[in-house]
């Protein structure tokens, strides 16, 4: 069971996704509405350039204050500790490609408070699926020390539903491989 605000999210972007103008199951971006987000939007951040090369291109206040700095352009998995990141970079990778939602369960502080960072992915103006829309929905309210580490430690990702995307697979034709 998710915390709500991730299962809000999950649902949104479900609907967002059956909808007839999604693509190959991803919304784009323009169909998301921040006012639907309501209360949850100073936890939201979009990011570009999915997977290890993502980039916050832009994230609420509560995400820059818990962080402690502005976000803009800045590396997203350079808000997760270095043994945390090949996790952060498969889930990146694995929400457009599967075209789901992902969520990562991630402990912050040093009392490890539990936090669930959901990803999904969206479409840019391109209509390629160059967007990933994160939530980070904290178990309990978060008062970390000013010398604390605003580094986050992922524990667990997981894929949410079925994916909406085949696995891709090598065949061949006469002989010739195709993917």
């Amino acid at each position: 069971m998710f915390h709500p605000d991730t299962q809000f999210l999950i649902d949104h972007w479900t609907g967002l996704s059956r909808r007839a103008e999604a693509r190959a199951g991803i919304p784009a971006r323009a169909a998301v509405e921040p006012a639907a987000l309501g209360l949850r939007l100073p936890r939201v951040f979009i990011a570009g350039r999915p997977g290890e090369d993502a980039v916050v291109r832009l994230a609420g206040t509560w995400i820059e204050d818990f962080h402690g700095d502005r976000l803009k352009d800045q590396p997203l998995l350079s808000l997760w500790r270095p043994a945390s990141r090949p996790l952060v970079a498969a889930a990146l990778t694995q929400t457009p490609r599967e075209a789901r939602p992902v969520v990562i369960v991630a402990l912050a502080g040093l009392d490890a408070a539990q936090i669930e960072v959901t990803l999904v992915p969206l479409r840019g103006p391109s209509g390629e699926p160059d967007r990933i829309l994160g939530l980070y929905a904290p178990a309990a309210t978060l008062t970390l020390a000013a010398d604390e580490s605003r580094l986050l430690t992922a524990r667990l990702s997981v894929g949410v539903g079925e994916p909406a995307r085949a696995t891709l697979s090598l065949a061949a034709v006469h002989g010739r491989r195709l993917a």
